[in-house]
């Protein structure tokens, strides 16, 4: 049986290494330890044990941090405020003024002495030029406070404070004691309080939003430009109860090569001696629902001691289990139970059998060629102000990809909630979260600790799902980042090997094109010195394959693209919640003080033609391109900060702008795009048109029997 105690977290990760792939049957062999995937079935005893503390809490903004030294935690708050939400968009903090510390970089510090800007620097009227604004500003404490009662039925039990989203640093008190500090801009935050004794008890909740880390202030985690000041809680925000021996996490590594599961299972003990745990899992045909056994004999017994400790082992499954690709993400569900006596505990935990290497300049997903067709996402949410944590939000916006040709998208300095990651999974959108950083990243810092801590809670609370198949530790970072961010590579792909990693987006780790299999997964790079791989360089019939010889891993292209349209003014009527579009009221009011607002349909349109012409023209080079294993738009959408980014086909909101449509776009933006090489766009009646045709495929079904033709049309359509 392989069992391993909690140790620190070099040890933890020593410990994973030392059991190779190729042991996993031996393991189970030894184990016998029943875990299978139970497609589509829910077990009808789903944990019971949860308190939801959505409503109304009393509240105190802190600016001047005078609560912990007052004892807020201690008394009652006079304040009200409605959680999930955030400070900003229910009255609180300040209104914007040309004196608002922004917290970002990429702007004019002296825009509001411009004269073009004074119409807008009015008190209670300003409106900024480089950002879409929110409607008010705050940056430092803020105490948010409730009673709750802890139920009869609790008692005994472990009890544990969950809050999905939050930023960035939270501390917890229950009664007068302080529970804990939990600091992280990618993942939930929780406390454990122990076994909380029945009856009211008053909880206390600080948050701090303020910039905690030199973090560089256009990381899109923590940036004005992308709307990431914001200071609350949203998503779930739950008390949830466990026995005192309970299952803490299941960490799933399919492989799908020969239909086996590598699991590792993490087992705590909240009592003060060890305890003897039976565990086992449950296997079910796919076509099976309704209720579980209430008696199914235990899989194995493991002596637990006090704290945490890892059980670990492999298990074949089901032979006609699908594969999850974009092409079909079928989902499955692993069912663990341990039972410590008098209590027992349960996780089902949901994954894909999805596995993805690299070949030479390729990826292989699940043995087939996969090209990344993907688009940048900054973390900007208009109508919200701070991330959904509905899954509904994120399935509307990763069809809108699929609906674009797109199977990958590419979250800058940013990591989404789990909503996110459920949606890409039934979907089939392959994701590259990032922990949040644009940073100095130098080896023995506290930035490169502040990494590999964002990673291993990105790796808990989000690992098991397929959608998660790329990840960067930063996007252009700088320092001795290539020296620490290489290591990361080397630390993380033998931790977790089910996802590539990068050491960045943005710069390169080679100074020119060569090996760099040791240092990376694979490139998400723009350039390798001076060998660019997007721009015009390579249009009009030429390819960017001179910029990849001697790479071993393939690249993504960074952020080809950011073309910009001229804005159709309409769009204002849509910013109907936190975020306020000052920056194209501007715009707006500059347009008709010059006397072409009236021309703004055309302009917008003809300007937006262009910029269609100009992503056909560098997304057909990179289709061409030998060595490329795909691309990161800037951008499918437009985004509202960095001076106002309108480098999409779509708008802020993630909707047509009416001058090119999903059908159009995907001629040289799908699975499958013939590409010719068309060396010149005007031709005289006495030249003859030659051209060499290649064809990009990345689809599930191979090409046969093709036949293919052409013919040449005017302007009206006509041949």
């Amino acid at each position: 049986m392989a069992v391993h105690r909690e140790l620190d977290a070099r040890h933890r990760c020593d410990s994973i290494r030392t059991i190779p792939m190729r042991f996993h049957r031996l393991i189970v062999t030894s184990l016998q330890l029943l875990v299978v995937a139970v497609c589509c079935v829910r077990p009808v005893s789903a944990e019971p044990f949860t308190q939801s503390l959505a409503g109304t809490w009393r509240f105190q903004p802190d600016p001047n941090d005078l609560g912990l030294e007052d004892k807020y935690f201690a008394r009652d708050l006079e304040g009200l405020i409605q959680l999930p939400g955030i400070l900003q968009a229910q009255g609180y903090g300040d209104e914007i003024s040309t004196n608002t510390p922004w917290v970002l970089s990429l702007y004019d510090r002296l825009w509001s002495e411009r004269e073009d800007y004074q119409a807008h620097t009015q008190p209670g009227n300003v409106r900024v030029p480089f950002v879409s604004q929110p409607t008010r500003h705050y940056l430092g404490a803020a105490w948010y406070q409730r009673d709750i009662e802890i139920p009869k039925e609790w008692e005994g039990r472990r009890v544990v404070l969950f809050l999905e989203r939050t930023r960035w640093e939270t501390r917890a008190w229950l009664d007068d004691k302080l529970v804990g500090t939990n600091r992280s801009l990618c993942t939930p935050h929780e406390f454990d309080f122990g076994i909380v004794s029945p009856g009211k008890h008053r909880l206390t909740v600080r948050v701090d939003n303020r910039m905690l880390m030199n973090y560089r202030p256009d990381a899109h985690a923590v940036s004005d430009s992308l709307g990431s000041t914001w200071n609350g809680i949203v998503g779930k925000i739950e008390l949830r109860s466990t026995p005192p021996v309970w299952i803490e996490e299941v960490r799933i590594f399919p492989n799908p090569s020969d239909k086996s599961l590598y699991l590792r299972i993490h087992v705590g003990n909240a009592t003060r001696e060890s305890r003897k745990v039976a565990y086992k899992t449950l296997v079910l045909p796919k076509q099976i629902s309704g209720a579980l056994p209430d008696k199914f004999g235990n899989d194995g017994v493991a002596d637990v001691p006090p704290g945490r400790m890892w059980i670990e082992t492999s298990k074949p499954i089901l032979p006609e289990t699908r594969e999850w690709d974009e092409f079909d993400p079928q989902l499955e569900s692993a069912f663990v139970y341990v039972n410590s006596g008098e209590l027992t505990h349960n996780k089902t935990v949901t994954f894909g059998l999805r596995d993805i290497k690299t070949s030479g300049q390729e990826f292989i997903i699940n043995g087939r060629p996969t090209m990344m067709r993907g688009t940048h996402h900054g973390g900007d949410f208009p109508l919200t102000g701070y991330p959904p944590c509905d899954v509904d939000y994120w399935r509307k916006l990763f069809q809108t990809c699929k609906e674009w040709g797109l199977n990958h998208v590419r979250f800058h300095s940013f990591c989404p909630p789990e909503a996110a990651f459920t949606a890409a999974d039934e979907i089939g959108i392959y994701l590259q979260p990032e922990p949040g950083m644009w940073n100095e990243i130098s080896p023995g810092t506290p930035m490169e600790a502040m990494l590999y801590e964002e990673t291993e809670r990105m790796i808990k609370y989000y690992g098991n799902h397929p959608s998660f198949a790329l990840m960067s530790a930063s996007n252009e970072a700088k320092g001795r980042w290539k020296e620490a961010c290489s290591k990361w590579v080397q630390h993380f792909r033998e931790r977790d090997p089910r996802r590539l990693y990068t050491p960045d987006t943005g710069w390169s780790v080679i100074d020119e094109p060569g090996p760099v299999k040791d240092r990376a997964d694979y490139l998400a790079v723009h350039r390798i010195g001076l060998n660019m791989m997007r721009g015009n360089s390579a249009w009009f019939g030429r390819d960017y394959a001179r910029s990849m010889r001697g790479v071993d891993v393939p690249n993504i292209v960074h952020e080809n693209g950011q073309w910009c349209a001229y804005p159709d003014f309409d769009v204002i009527k849509k910013f109907t919640g936190f975020i306020r579009p000052g920056n194209f009221e501007i715009f707006h009011d500059s347009a008709a003080k010059t006397g072409v607002l009236e021309f703004n349909k055309q302009f917008a349109h003809a300007s937006g033609r262009f910029q269609l012409a100009c992503y056909k023209e560098e997304l057909e080079a990179i289709l061409r391109s030998p060595g490329l294993g795909g691309f990161q738009l800037l951008d499918l959408h437009d985004y509202t900060g960095q001076g106002t980014a309108l480098v999409g086909l779509l708008d802020p909101f993630w909707e047509e702008k009416g001058y090119v449509r999903a059908d159009e776009w995907r001629q040289f933006c799908s699975e499958t795009v013939p590409l010719a090489r068309l060396t010149k766009r005007v031709f005289t009646a006495n030249e003859q048109l030659e051209a060499v045709v290649d064809i990009t495929h990345y689809s599930a079904t191979t090409l046969s029997n093709i036949v293919f033709s052409w013919f040449i049309v005017d302007a009206t359509g006509k041949q």
